[in-house]
């Protein structure tokens, strides 16, 4: 099945990071990226820019709007995802706990669609 991992987490905390802070954590995501291509689950990920960089757009009676910024302000933002082709939840979950969001953050698991 595939499982979508959704990485949320205050952009503000890692900004805040030192620069021995910053080595380590993009150590932490080579080598989470090394274990899923080894274990031959990664379909695919990405990462996202600053919400200040987001356009949000809605369609209203036939309308178009478009604002700037994210559509929702919240403590944590949407940074990126995974997505895995895993055996069940609990091996997706399994992977969610080793993504360095999940240390200051919040890894969101979903089943896609096409899996059911």
């Amino acid at each position: 099945m595939k499982y979508m991992l959704l990485m949320y987490a205050d952009e503000k905390i890692s900004q805040n990071f030192t620069q021995e802070e910053r080595q380590a954590v993009r150590q932490d995501w080579f080598a989470l990226g090394d274990e899923l291509q080894s274990a031959g689950v990664l379909e695919a990920t990405g990462g996202l820019s600053p919400t200040t960089d987001a356009t949000s757009v809605r369609v209203r009676d036939g309308k178009t709007l478009t604002i700037d910024g994210p559509f929702a302000e919240t403590h944590e933002q949407l940074g990126g995802f995974y997505i895995l082709n895993c055996n069940d939840l609990d091996e997706a979950i399994a992977w969610a706990t080793k993504i360095p969001t999940a240390k200051f953050g919040t890894i969101e698991v979903r089943p896609t669609w096409d899996s059911k």
